[in-house]
């Protein structure tokens, strides 16, 4: 049978490599049809066998899951669709996105050569417009193609000066508060918790779902997530430093004439400052 030979070789081939999703389905459900199939488990196989094999895994685990309890070519076709629609929203390694401070609405920004006047003296990072712009765009590295909740380490390479996100270490300073010398990191504009640069020293960030801790699914355009870096160094010099979390808040400081919405790392009590909506910009193309 001819339709059943065109069906055994019928492949999916995802937008982003030039496919054309409609069209695919139109073709698979025609070929079922010509060719008699109408029995739902065969309908399934036939599907099955046409997913690609690159993130064989995800589309593999998510058409096991939500095929269950498909009862027919409509259902079958709708799951297939809600897949598909899922797998377009994976990060990929060197992907380009933006991350928006969910309170405020602002995105994560840099501007290359435009520097803190306290602190470190680096490139400065800020809140900044509410709509995502050239400074706000972000290259996201990562060993591995897709990313893993709770395991992935992952670095922001600012697209316009090419510095990555990150803190930096100070050295040993007396600390007034202690009365005491401590090893520290450069601190923040208004608020002294940890300055945030654009070409820190430490540049290794992890990131969290921000509702559930051991949420262990792929990062995906417009998840929320918390992002936060281990520092190196504790207070005593030794190389255990804390976990800090990547804030803003309606806090600002100036340069020149200029004001700046204030972005740290603190290691204090997680809340809606510290929350992130991570935005697929433009996918790393994969041909």
């Amino acid at each position: 049978n001819t339709n059943k030979r065109k069906l055994q070789s019928l492949k999916y081939n995802p937008e982003r490599k030039g496919g054309d999703t409609s069209k695919f389905i139109s073709t698979f459900r025609k070929l079922c049809y010509n060719a008699e199939i109408n029995d739902i488990k065969e309908q399934k196989k036939y599907l099955y066998k046409s997913l690609p094999n690159n993130h064989f895994d995800y589309i593999s685990n998510e058409f096991y899951n939500k095929m269950k309890n498909v009862n027919s070519i409509n259902e079958l076709i709708k799951e297939f669709e809600n897949i598909v629609l899922e797998e377009s929203k994976l990060i990929r390694n060197e992907s380009i996105v933006a991350l928006k401070h969910t309170s405020t609405g602002k995105y994560l920004s840099s501007i290359s050569n435009l520097c803190y006047t306290t602190g470190s003296g680096k490139q400065l990072v800020f809140a900044g417009g509410v709509e995502p712009d050239p400074n706000s765009l972000w290259k996201i590295q990562f060993d591995t193609e897709l990313a893993i909740y709770a395991d992935t380490f992952i670095r922001l390479q600012h697209i316009k000066s090419n510095n990555f996100l990150g803190i930096r270490y100070q050295g040993y300073q007396y600390d007034n508060t202690k009365g005491r010398g401590i090893y520290c990191y450069y601190k923040s504009p208004s608020t002294k918790h940890t300055e945030v640069i654009c070409g820190g020293e430490e540049t290794t960030w992890k990131f969290n779902y921000n509702k559930l801790e051991n949420y262990r699914g792929y990062l995906k355009s417009d998840d929320i997530i918390n992002i936060n870096i281990k520092r190196m160094y504790d207070e005593n010099g030794r190389k255990n430093g804390q976990v800090e979390f990547l804030r803003s808040h309606d806090v600002q400081f100036t340069i020149g004439n200029d004001l700046f919405q204030e972005v740290v790392c603190h290691n204090e009590r997680l809340g809606g400052n510290d929350e992130w909506c991570i935005e697929l910009i433009h996918e790393v193309n994969i041909f």
